[in-house]
């Protein structure tokens, strides 16, 4: 499945501050990790993941630090700041609201019309 450039884009936030706080990771890291929250639908990659980091460490959402990989490589390492975490308890918020709307709309769609059940 092909996800929407603008969907990916809007949930990217969300997506790499809430894997943060889960742990410090790195980059390819965090690559992988959305791969498997996505089942293989949404594949990152680094040119796009990395521009996020940068602007989430310049908004004081994540800190970074040089740290070894599991398989001994020097990589730098980013995890979330109290403001980080603050920032995605808001975004929790925002999406809890637009997915109850979209389950309101999806789940009204799928009941018949009146012209369909013959009372138009």
């Amino acid at each position: 499945m092909r996800i929407d450039k603008d969907l990916v884009a809007a949930s990217a936030t969300p997506l790499v501050l809430g894997i943060l706080a889960e742990g410090e990771l790195h980059g390819y890291a965090i690559i992988r990790r959305v791969g498997e929250l996505s089942g293989g639908d949404m594949a990152w990659t680094d040119g796009m993941l990395y521009p996020l980091l940068h602007r989430l460490e310049r908004l004081g959402y994540l800190y970074s630090s040089w740290g070894i990989s599991e398989a001994g490589r020097r990589r730098k390492h980013y995890a979330i700041t109290e403001t980080g975490r603050e920032a995605l308890s808001q975004r929790q918020e925002q999406w809890n609201v637009v997915a109850k709307a979209l389950r309101q709309v999806w789940h009204a769609t799928q009941r018949p019309s009146a012209v369909e059940t013959g009372w138009a």
